[in-house]
């Protein structure tokens, strides 16, 4: 098992690093935290032309046909930032969503357009009784003479209020199983509320008896289930890079405030209790880092890989999670202050804590894959 970069890969994080550093100072990132999106067009437009919005679209869809690694180094750069907005969850859950639920058709209508950066799709799976199980989906929706028409809220939604199309789970009536549909997010009947507190970029989505078509389901009906499945299974350890490179640029801020920061004479970094905390972030980020890449060398290359999955998704979440709390503690007063930057790392690991299942949820699947 070779978990190093190939050349090609290291070319791929430089210019991701590169382009982070001019387009994306934390200026720029403290400026978008304060929109409701979390994003501006012009950052949008310039992620879409390089490509990397279509790393996981296939070419004969408008994208690169990148590897997941490949994808995976590139956010592990957006992840240092952290630069918020939906970039992962149209160019890489939403596509990956499509491309392993939705017929040829719904491919070519919908995969040349999220590879552009045209459509910014989200998933509204999770509703008020929250969880990222089958049993957790309880909306329904009602198929009539003209359609389906759906009403239910989903909570939790990532990228809702930038979405142009939501990919809404539902249970519809004379179909076993989850159906997948694809919903307009500007339509009559759809409403987005922004959540308010520390989370950032979540939403509400309400649908009051929204009308779609019969061809916005998205694949079979009642079989949605199982492709949104291998979907999560592809997208979840790019998100854990995504992680990964937040843990990483944490790490490396409070490192270097241990070694500039002087009290009683000394930098504070040959404090012991300040030793310990910068050596349990260490911890969590080659944790973190090492079970992240195990898993996306084991989808590239076609191995087994469910429990590393979920272990990868166990430990990057509760490593970026754990690594704040450790940079705050090193930190004192100065990791509150905005303009800092620290909050924004803080923030997001929150935000992404509970996003595709929390540690505890992923540990239980595994107990469950292991048969204990």
């Amino acid at each position: 098992m070779d978990l190093s970069l190939t050349e090609q890969q290291e070319l791929l994080k430089s210019t991701a690093a590169d382009f982070m550093d001019r387009e994306c100072p934390r200026d720029t990132l403290l400026e978008l935290e304060e929109t409701d999106s979390g994003y501006s067009d012009e950052l949008w437009q310039k992620a879409s032309d390089i490509g990397w919005l279509g790393m996981l679209v296939p070419e004969e869809y408008g994208g690169t046909g990148s590897s997941l690694t490949d994808a995976a180094v590139v956010f592990e750069q957006m992840g240092a930032g952290p630069i918020s907005g939906p970039f992962f969850s149209s160019g890489v859950l939403g596509a990956l969503t499509v491309l392993e639920a939705g017929t040829e058709e719904q491919r070519q209508r919908y995969l040349p357009s999220i590879a552009a950066g045209r459509e910014i799709v989200a998933l509204a799976l999770t509703e008020p009784d929250y969880g990222w199980s089958l049993d957790s989906i309880s909306m329904r929706a009602q198929p009539t003479d003209n359609g389906i028409v759906i009403s239910g809220t989903k909570l939790f939604v990532h990228d809702a209020a930038a979405a142009t199309t939501l990919i809404c789970a539902v249970r519809l009536r004379g179909h076993e199983g989850v159906t997948l549909l694809m919903v307009d997010a500007r339509a009559p009947g759809v409403s987005t509320r922004l959540l308010p507190g520390f989370l950032g970029w979540v939403g509400e989505v309400t649908f009051d008896s929204v009308e779609v078509p019969s061809r916005a389901i998205l694949g079979e009906a009642g079989g949605g289930w199982r492709p949104l499945q291998s979907a999560f299974e592809k997208a979840i350890p790019v998100l854990c890079a995504f992680q990964v490179g937040g843990a990483q640029a944490v790490f490396d801020m409070t490192l270097e405030y241990s070694r500039t920061r002087i009290q009683f004479g000394t930098p504070i970094g040959r404090f012991q209790r300040v030793q310990d905390h910068l050596i349990s972030m260490v911890n969590h980020l080659d944790a973190a880092r090492w079970t992240t890449y195990e898993a996306l060398w084991k989808l590239d290359s076609g191995k087994p890989v469910e429990t590393s999955i979920h272990l990868a998704k166990a430990v990057a979440t509760e490593g970026y999670y754990q690594t704040c709390n450790g940079a705050h503690e090193v930190h004192a007063g100065l990791g509150v202050m905005r303009e800092y930057g620290l909050t924004l790392h803080t923030r997001m690991s929150r935000t992404l804590y509970h996003y595709l299942g929390d540690p505890r949820f992923h540990r239980k699947r595994m107990a469950e894959v292991l048969e204990l």
